[in-house]
C-alpha cells in the first residue's frame, strides 16, 4: 500500500515514467508492461498508442516546456501512417494522440493529421447501421470486419468527429458522431444499463444479428471495461450538446456505482462468480474519469458521481500506483488485466489505464479541466 502518496505525488511519479519512456524509446508505442516496468511495444500504435501520446500532452498542459512540447509533437506525428488504417480505433489514436495536441499547440501539422483521420473515419460509416464498424485492422483477433462493432469504438471517435465539425464548420462530422453513438446504444446497452461489449450486424440492412463479447466472461456478461467504455462513450456523446445521451450516461453510471465492489476497484467482469476474480485497474480508471465528466454535466447528481469517482481514484493511488522508491516500476499503474480469455497481460500496467488515471488526477488537483477529453 502507498498510503503516504498524495494525488500530486502520484501525478509526478507517473509523469516522470512517461517522460523517461518518451526519451528512451526510439520506435514503437508503449502497450503494456509487466512488474519490472519494461514496456511491451506495438510497432504502429495498435489501438493504444494515442493514450501514451495523450499522457505526454497532459504532462505539458500546464507549462511552457518547449522540449516537452516538441517531444509530444514528435510522438504524435509518429501516428501518421495509421490515418487510413481500416479500424474504428483511429478514434482513440487520433483524438487522444493528435487532436488534443492540435488544440494545445495550434500546430497545423497536427490539425491536418487529425482532420484527415476524421475524414477517413466518417467515410467508413455504414449508412444502414449508422455505426463505423470495427474494420479489418481492428485489434481483436477474431470477429472483425465491416459487420462487427463494439462499445470500445465510441469514446474518442465521437469527440474527434465533433472536433472536426468545430474545426471546419462541416456539420456532417457531428452527424456521423451522433449516429455512431446512437447505433452503439441500440446494439450494446441492455435496458437495465449493463453494457455488452460487441455486436454483429447485416451490412446491407443494418439489422443487428447478435450481441456478444470479445473479452468478457460470457457473451451475456458485463465485462468491466465494456461498462467503463460505454459510460465514457455515452458521456462523450452528451458532451457534444446532445442531451438525449445524458439519460443513457446516467443509467450506465448508476449501474456501475450500484455494482462496484466496496473497495472502489472494478473486477475484470462484473458477472464472474469467483469471489477472488481478478481486478482491472484500467477499467476503474476509465470509469472514474467518465464519472468526473458526467458530474460536470449533471449538477443534480454532481456530488454522488464525483464522490464515487474520487473514492476509486484515491484507491488506485493508494494501492496500485508504484511510488518513487520502486525502482524500474516507479510510476506504474499496476494490476490491469488486458485479456483474461487468452491470458494476455493478466496483471500489468496498461497504457490506457495510466492515461485515464493521469487525466482524472489532473481534474481532481485542479491542474486542468479535462471535462472535454
Amino acid at each position: 500500500m502507498n498510503e503516504w502518496m498524495t494525488r500530486t505525488e502520484a501525478l509526478a511519479v507517473m509523469a516522470a515514467r512517461a517522460q523517461q519512456t518518451a526519451r528512451t524509446t526510439p520506435a514503437g508505442f508503449p502497450h503494456h508492461a509487466d512488474s519490472s516496468g519494461a514496456w511491451t511495444l506495438s510497432p504502429d500504435g495498435d489501438w493504444t498508442g494515442g493514450f501514451f501520446v495523450a499522457q505526454l500532452w497532459l504532462n505539458c498542459a500546464t507549462g511552457t516546456d518547449a522540449e516537452a512540447l516538441d517531444r509530444a509533437t514528435e510522438w504524435a506525428l509518429r501516428l501518421a501512417p495509421r490515418v487510413d488504417s481500416p479500424t474504428i480505433f483511429r478514434g482513440f489514436l487520433f483524438w487522444y494522440g493528435v487532436a488534443l495536441g492540435a488544440q494545445r499547440t495550434n500546430d497545423e501539422r497536427l490539425s491536418e493529421l487529425a482532420l484527415a483521420a476524421a475524414r477517413t473515419l466518417a467515410a467508413d460509416q455504414n449508412p444502414h447501421a449508422g455505426v463505423i464498424a470495427l474494420g479489418t485492422a481492428a485489434e481483436e483477433a477474431h470477429d472483425v470486419g465491416d459487420g462487427e462493432t463494439n462499445i470500445d469504438g465510441v469514446p474518442g471517435t465521437v469527440l474527434l468527429l465533433d472536433w472536426a465539425t468545430r474545426h471546419t464548420g462541416d456539420e456532417s462530422f457531428r452527424r456521423v458522431a451522433i449516429e455512431h453513438a446512437a447505433g452503439h446504444r441500440a446494439m450494446c446497452i441492455r435496458p437495465d444499463g449493463g453494457v455488452i461489449q460487441s455486436a454483429s450486424f447485416d451490412t446491407a440492412t443494418g439489422a443487428q444479428t447478435r450481441r456478444y463479447t470479445h473479452k468478457g466472461y460470457t457473451d451475456e456478461s458485463v465485462w468491466g471495461r465494456a461498462q467503463a467504455w460505454g459510460l465514457l462513450g455515452m458521456t462523450h456523446a452528451a458532451l457534444i450538446d446532445e442531451p438525449e445521451f445524458l439519460d443513457t450516461a446516467r443509467t450506465l453510471a448508476d449501474w456501475w456505482i450500484d455494482r462496484l465492489p466496496s473497495d472502489g476497484i472494478a473486477r475484470w467482469d462484473f458477472d464472474d462468480p469467483d469471489p477472488a476474480a481478478p481486478i482491472d485497474t484500467s477499467a476503474t480508471a476509465i470509469g472514474s474519469a467518465a464519472l468526473l465528466k458526467l458530474a460536470h454535466l449533471d449538477p443534480q447528481n454532481h456530488d454522488r458521481y464525483a464522490a464515487f469517482a474520487t473514492r476509486s481514484i484515491d484507491a488506485l493511488v493508494r494501492d496500485h500506483v508504484a511510488p518513487a522508491n520502486s525502482g524500474g516500476s516507479a510510476g506504474m499503474l499496476q494490476h490491469g488485466l488486458y485479456n483474461k480469455r487468452i491470458g494476455l497481460a493478466m496483471d500489468d500496467e496498461l497504457v490506457w489505464g495510466t492515461y485515464y488515471l493521469t487525466e482524472a488526477l489532473m481534474q481532481l488537483t485542479g491542474r486542468l479541466d479535462t471535462t472535454r477529453m
